[in-house]
């Protein structure tokens, strides 16, 4: 069985914790963080008794096949490097890193060491979005010409992650990469894309809403926008909203994971909400247990020497479309994708 160590205990890091206590042929033997009260806390919770404060020490002591890190984008580069010195396979949070420059070589050092690099790029492996995407590449509506992929809502989300109101990048690097994700991960690749941005909440540093129109290279024109400044009721966090114009019908997942499809004169109607799972509570639970199934496909991949699909190399794609959307709402052009 792969033996890994988280590296991070921080907020989100905990759910990671859970899902790998669910998973089937792994386990997280150590943990890693330089907050020495969070490490123990952490540790007395999951019952990891080795534990370090330095992630070069760990590495030599420990004997484990991976590493999951859980830290923010500016020590990915460093960590993953070291990691693939180390004869390490890699599964690393989003966003993957802050520099196009940062992840191509992170990518390549881990292709070099032979080593297998995920993304932990979560949202695509939601339950619900995940039967939308195999109704639609099972053809149900047909071939796909239009969709909108959207994730509006007024959650506080800087109670539980106070460093989001502090960075001059916002809603597009943090959230937004989750939905252009979705949008490819239904459409594939992008050519072309133009964005707006704004900051409605005075209180923070970055943009929290967005909106980007994408041409994908097999002819599809998406729409994705985010939100963090959208007051309705029922609040909708954290779902996604989708709609998909195929040639021959149309597919909606709605507020409260209700998935519509309407195809040859009739509809079918599917409740397609997530399991909660013992450890998750609502809201996030969509969120949490994504987390144990992109974990699990990662464990996968290792057993069988496949890639996973959110590997590093995929996920370049997507950061690039991150990038994009930055440049065209800051000349107000539109940007072609092979230029970044």
């Amino acid at each position: 069985m792969p033996k890994g160590a988280l590296i991070g205990c921080g907020f989100f890091a905990q759910n990671q914790l859970h899902a790998w206590g669910e998973i089937s042929g792994a386990e997280i033997v150590a943990l890693c963080d330089r907050d020495e009260a969070r490490l123990s806390e952490t540790a007395a919770r999951f019952g990891i008794a080795r534990t370090y404060r330095d992630v070069g020490e760990m590495l030599a002591a420990e004997a484990i096949d991976f590493v999951d890190i859980a830290t923010t984008a500016p020590s990915h580069r460093p960590l993953v490097e070291m990691a693939a010195r180390a004869g390490r396979h890699v599964i690393c949070q989003k966003p993957f890193a802050e520099t196009m420059e940062d992840a191509r070589a992170m990518v390549a050092a881990v292709e070099e060491a032979g080593r297998v690099l995920m993304v932990h790029e979560n949202f695509r492996w939601q339950s619900a979005i995940r039967r939308a995407i195999e109704t639609v590449r099972g053809g149900a509506i047909g071939e796909p010409f239009f969709g909108r992929i959207s994730f509006r809502s007024g959650y506080d989300v800087y109670a539980g992650q106070p460093y989001l109101a502090e960075g001059e990048r916002f809603i597009i690097e943090d959230l937004g990469i989750h939905i252009l994700d979705i949008a490819r991960a239904f459409f594939g690749d992008v050519d072309r894309l133009a964005s707006t941005t704004r900051r409605v909440n005075p209180q923070i540093h970055g943009e929290d809403v967005a909106t980007m129109l994408l041409s994908h290279a097999g002819g599809v024109t998406s729409v994705v926008d985010c939100s963090y400044a959208t007051r309705r009721e029922p609040e909708t966090f954290p779902q996604t909203l989708i709609e998909i114009d195929g040639t021959d019908g149309t597919l909606r997942l709605d507020a409260g994971y209700r998935l519509t499809v309407q195809s040859g004169g009739k509809e079918n109607v599917r409740d397609v909400s997530p399991p909660l799972l013992a450890w998750a509570e609502r809201p996030w639970h969509n969120i949490q247990e994504s987390v144990r199934t992109i974990q699990q496909h990662f464990v996968d991949c290792l057993a069988e020497g496949r890639q996973p699909e959110t590997s590093g190399a995929d996920n370049l794609k997507t950061l690039a479309l991150v990038e994009a959307a930055y440049r065209s709402a800051e000349t107000g052009r539109t940007v072609e994708i092979a230029a970044i």
